[in-house]
């Protein structure tokens, strides 16, 4: 028989604590599945167009725990947006982990973030919370962790390569956001490809850092023309 700490507390079906863990993890995982249910349904319809009914019946689940979970469909809806535009951002840091070049990191972000269509969900929430300040501390949360995490990521791909950055961690992954943000709200309204919005992103952002070579060749560079100077 295996031993029990003496610092463990001996856990039983009638346990207060342990029922308690119990039904928070029960609860996860329901407000989980309405997030992976409603979240298809208002990309293809959206807000106005998804019911309460349709998003249960894709769950498995029934309205009234809906409204348990997240009071509104509004609610609903604003969590799931933001969800998304979070698991877009690890997506596009995991694609751009291969990247050798500050070029290549910065294609490998962009042409991740737009070939999803998460950035334009997370901008009708935006829209949402102008009327429902009520969700707009979500929003806020959410973009903080967007830059936070994306700042981290970016510092630590410039340190492992010795890259040059051109602006602080935290500048560029908030001027990353902003141009990603404007860049395929714009598109959409345009009528533009995936592949014409990663050009255009990687046209307004520029150059982002410079690598250990690129660095050596501007110090020969400079070197030379100082040398020319004095001449």
């Amino acid at each position: 028989m295996a031993e029990t700490s003496a610092h463990e507390p001996l856990e039983v079906a009638g346990d207060p604590k342990h029922a308690a863990r119990a039904t928070r993890s029960a609860g996860r995982k329901m407000r989980s599945l309405l997030l992976d249910a409603a979240s298809p349904l208002f990309r293809e319809r959206g807000l106005s167009g998804t019911a309460i009914t349709d998003i249960a019946a894709a769950a498995d689940a029934f309205p009234s725990q809906i409204t348990y979970y997240f009071r509104t469909k509004e609610a609903l809806f604003v969590e799931c947006a933001c969800r998304d535009l979070l698991y877009l951002a690890r997506a596009t840091e995991q694609a751009a982990l291969r990247a050798r070049t500050p070029r290549e990191y910065t294609h490998a972000l962009a042409e991740t973030v737009t070939a999803s269509d998460s950035v334009a969900f997370f901008a009708e929430a935006l829209t949402l919370t102008r009327r429902r300040q009520d969700l707009a501390p979500l929003v806020e949360r959410t973009i903080e962790r967007l830059h936070g995490e994306g700042a981290r990521a970016y510092a630590s791909q410039v340190a492992r390569h010795g890259w040059r950055s051109l602006r602080a961690p935290d500048e560029s992954s908030r001027r990353f956001w902003a141009v990603a943000i404007g860049v395929i709200l714009e598109g959409y309204a345009m009528g533009r490809s995936p592949e014409e919005l990663c050009a255009e992103m990687l046209r307004v952002l520029g150059e982002q850092a410079k690598s250990t070579g690129d660095a050596g060749r501007l110090r020969l560079v400079e070197d030379a023309s100082n040398s020319n100077e004095e001449g």
